[in-house]
């Protein structure tokens, strides 16, 4: 395997030093990042082969940090739990890791599962370029929305649902689709969710109700996000 760009993000500096020196004896190139706001800033310069994830950090966890990394890249992830529960597990995976390793972890499991990713991912990771139409500007990097050039503040599901609707243009998305994009589960959850979040996205961009709206209703399927004509 050659050498290949990891970035471990680990607030514990022990363990963070530890995982740094088994991945450079074997060959690859380190950076660190002591949490995920400085993890999401990196990521932006730099684009890593791999990302060595802790679970449990301050300020920025690594579930809320996986999350923005999923919004701007697909890069592999690594997550590192100190839970090995099931529900942890399906949490990491249906978030989007790639794979996880219960500290305390083995030296020669973690590099294994380093190699073993690194091979299955091979080639660069794509990073998702801002979306814009003729109204909307969405920039997954900053998370910063704007309608018509006015800055829009959204809370974290309202971004995913934009996120949603203007990755899949033109695209009727059932109540099930979107509870997979933006809730990531369909059990739950009901039509009455999709229907009250799209209403909050509506009114939060300034598309009321019986206005022009470009998320049109579908009755019977869903909703459509129609791109502005310039």
């Amino acid at each position: 395997m050659k050498s290949a760009e990891v970035l471990v993000v680990e607030d514990e500096h022990d363990v963070r030093h530890l995982v740094r020196v088994l991945l450079e004896r074997a060959g690859h190139r380190v950076t660190e990042a002591s949490n995920g706001i400085d993890a999401l800033r990196q990521l932006t310069g730099a684009q890593p082969d791999l990302i060595v994830l802790d679970v449990t950090m301050p300020e920025l966890d690594g579930w809320q940090t996986l999350e923005r990394i999923r919004d701007v890249s697909d890069v592999p992830v690594l997550m590192l739990t100190a839970r090995a529960g099931e529900l942890d597990k399906v949490r990491g995976l249906k978030g989007g890791a790639d794979d996880y390793v219960t500290k305390p972890f083995g030296r020669q499991e973690l590099l294994a599962r380093v190699e073993a990713l690194l091979r299955r991912t091979a080639g660069p990771p794509e990073v998702r370029e801002p979306y814009r139409d003729a109204s909307v500007v969405v920039d997954y990097v900053s998370r910063e929305v704007t309608i018509d050039g006015r800055p829009v503040q959204l809370t974290p599901l309202e971004f995913r649902l934009l996120s949603a609707f203007v990755r899949h243009p033109n695209e009727t998305l059932g109540r099930d689709r979107l509870l997979e994009l933006v809730w990531g589960d369909t059990d739950g959850f009901g039509g009455d969710q999709v229907k009250l979040y799209v209403g909050y996205l509506r009114r939060k961009l300034g598309w009321e109700a019986g206005a022009a709206s470009p998320v049109e209703t579908v009755r019977g399927f869903g909703y459509r996000y129609r791109p502005p004509a310039e």
